[in-house]
C-alpha cells in the first residue's frame, strides 16, 4: 500500500459539483493498493501517518504528529482519497500500466480499513468517494510531502 501524505491548510474534495469531504489543518492522504495489500498493511499505515512528526513545535521543527495536536486541542483533519494511480507503471512507453493496482473489489475495503484506522487513534477523517472522478483541491503546508510505501516500511 502506498499512501502520499500531503500536510495541508486546508483540503477538499469534490464529486460533480458536491463536495464529499473537507478539512482545515492536517493530511490530505492520496491512497493507493496493490494487489497483494491487506488490512494489517492499511493498519500499519494508519499508525505511520497518525504518529509522523511533521508538525511546527514551538522552536519551528517539525517535532509533532497529529496525535499531538489532537492531544493539544489543536485543529487537525485527515483527508483521505483513493488514488490508484499511485502505483502507475511508466517504464515502458508513454501510456502507463495500472496492472500493479488492486481492483476496486480488493482496493476499497483496504482504504476503508485505513481510514478507519486513523478514525480509531481519534483523528477526524474526511474521505472522497472510491471510484468516482474527484476533484481535489488543496493549500500545501509548508510544502511537507511524504512518500510512504509498506513495501519500504
Amino acid at each position: 500500500m502506498r499512501v502520499l501524505v500531503q500536510r495541508v491548510t486546508r483540503a477538499r474534495v469534490t464529486v460533480s459539483g458536491e463536495t464529499t469531504g473537507e478539512i482545515g489543518p492536517g493530511f490530505l492522504l492520496l491512497a493507493g493498493v496493490t494487489l497483494d495489500d491487506t488490512p494489517a498493511d492499511a493498519d500499519l499505515l494508519a499508525r505511520k501517518v497518525a504518529h509522523l512528526r511533521v508538525f511546527d513545535d514551538a522552536g519551528g521543527n517539525l517535532n509533532r504528529s497529529a496525535i499531538d495536536l489532537l492531544a493539544a486541542g489543536e485543529p487537525i483533519g485527515m483527508l483521505v482519497v483513493s488514488q490508484f494511480t499511485l502505483y502507475a507503471d511508466c517504464r515502458k512507453g508513454r501510456r502507463p500500466s495500472f496492472v500493479n493496482a488492486a481492483p476496486p473489489a480488493l482496493a476499497e475495503p483496504v482504504v476503508s480499513r485505513f481510514a478507519d484506522g486513523l478514525s480509531a487513534l481519534g483523528l477526524p477523517v474526511e474521505t472522497g468517494r472510491f471510484g468516482a472522478e474527484m476533484q481535489v483541491e488543496l493549500v500545501n503546508d509548508g510544502p511537507v510531502t511524504i512518500w510512504l510505501d509498506t513495501a519500504e516500511l
